[in-house]
C-alpha cells in the first residue's frame, strides 16, 4: 500500500464525500464560470488540506465527523485554489501541475474574476451556515497570506531579507493555510479554545518546515515539479542564500548579490550560485532547521489523543515534510 493510501485509510469514505460536496460548493448559474471549475475540479492536487482538516477532527472527536467539518474542509479547499489561481497570475505561471494554468487558458481578467469567486463562495459557506468562527480563522489567514507576499515582493526588490524577516514571510505566505487547516478541524469538532490555538500552533509549525522542504528543492538534483534554481531565478531569497550571504565575505556576498540581481537568467551563473550555497553550508542549515520545527510539531500532537487518527496526523506530517517532490 502506498503511503498517500494508508494515510487516507481512516477516511476514505469521508474523502469521496468531500469530493461531491466541493464541487456542489462551486456550482453557478453561469456557464463559463462552471466549464472553469469543472477543469479546476478534475486538475485536483493530493487535497492534502482537507486531510489536515478531517484527521484533526476525528482526532478529537474519536472518528466521528458532522456536517461543519465538511464545510471546513471545502472551505479551506475553495480558499487554496483561489490562491493558486491569483498565485499563478502574480507569477505569470502558465503551468499547475502539470497542465495549462486558468490565466493560460482563459486570460488573466478571467482567472482573476474566477479567483475571487472562489474566494467568496468560500466566505459564503461559512456565513450562510453561521459558521463564524471558521469564518474568523480563514479570514486570519487570507489577511496573512497576502501580507507575507506583499513582503516578500518588498523585500525582493532591495535583497535585503534576514532570516527573522524570512520566517515572518513564509508564516504568512505559507504556513499560515496549514495552521487554518488544524485549527478548522478542531474548531468544527467543538473544542475548547485552548486546543484550536495549539493545534493552530501546531499547523504553522508543519507549514514551516513544508516551506523550508520547498526551498531545498531549488538546490536539488532531482527532476521534480518545480524546476530546479526557479526561486533563484525569480530573485526569491529563501533560507539557504539567505544563511549563505550572512556567512560570506564582503567579495562573496557582492558576487551572489551581483548574480541574483543582474544574471538570474544565466543558467551557468545560477548553477554556479547553487553549488556555492552547498559548499557554504546553506543545505545542511536549512535541513536542520526544517528538522526542529518537523520534531518540535511531533511533539505538539503527542499531547492529544492516543488514537488511529493521529497515527495517520503524524504520518501525513512526515509526508508533507520528507517527500521528494
Amino acid at each position: 500500500m502506498k503511503e498517500m493510501e494508508r494515510i487516507k485509510l481512516h477516511i476514505k469514505d469521508e474523502m469521496e464525500l468531500f469530493e461531491g460536496k466541493f464541487s456542489k460548493s462551486m456550482n453557478s448559474s453561469v456557464s463559463l464560470l462552471n466549464r472553469i471549475t469543472h477543469y479546476v475540479v478534475n486538475r485536483k492536487g493530493k487535497q492534502i488540506r482537507p486531510m489536515f482538516v478531517f484527521l484533526t477532527a476525528k482526532m478529537l472527536s474519536n472518528g466521528k465527523v458532522n456536517e461543519k467539518v465538511f464545510r471546513a474542509a471545502s472551505v479551506i479547499e475553495l480558499i487554496h485554489t483561489a490562491t493558486l489561481v491569483h498565485d499563478d497570475i502574480v507569477d505569470s505561471s502558465n503551468v499547475r501541475r502539470g497542465f495549462f494554468s486558468l490565466n493560460a487558458l482563459w486570460k488573466n481578467k478571467i482567472a482573476v474574476l474566477v479567483g475571487d469567486f472562489l474566494l467568496s463562495k468560500g466566505m459564503l459557506l461559512c456565513i450562510d451556515n453561521n459558521d463564524f468562527d471558521l469564518l474568523k480563522i480563514i479570514s486570519k489567514s487570507v489577511k496573512d497570506m497576502s501580507q507575507g507576499e506583499l513582503l516578500q515582493i518588498e523585500k525582493a526588490r532591495r535583497l535585503d531579507i534576514d532570516e527573522e524577516t524570512y520566517f515572518e514571510i513564509i508564516t504568512k505566505k505559507t504556513a499560515s493555510l496549514i495552521s487554518s487547516c488544524c485549527a478548522l478541524g478542531a474548531a468544527a469538532s467543538n473544542v475548547s479554545e485552548n486546543k484550536i490555538d495549539e493545534l493552530e500552533s501546531f499547523g504553522q509549525k508543519i507549514g514551516i518546515a513544508f516551506q523550508l522542504k520547498d526551498d531545498l528543492f531549488d538546490y536539488g538534483n532531482k527532476k521534480i515539479g518545480k524546476p530546479i534554481g526557479i526561486d533563484l531565478k525569480e530573485k526569491k531569497l529563501t533560507l539557504p542564500l539567505i544563511f549563505t550571504l550572512k556567512n560570506s565575505s564582503k567579495s562573496k556576498k557582492r558576487w551572489l548579490i551581483n548574480c541574483i540581481k543582474n544574471h538570474s537568467n544565466n543558467k551557468k551563473v545560477i548553477q554556479e550560485v547553487i553549488e556555492y550555497v552547498k559548499e557554504t553550508g546553506g543545505i545542511e542549515y536549512t535541513l536542520s532547521k526544517l528538522k526542529e520545527f518537523q520534531s518540535d510539531a511531533l511533539k505538539d500532537i503527542s499531547k492529544f489523543p492516543e488514537n488511529q487518527y493521529r497515527e495517520s496526523l503524524i504520518c501525513l506530517v512526515n509526508y508533507v515534510i520528507d517527500r521528494e517532490y
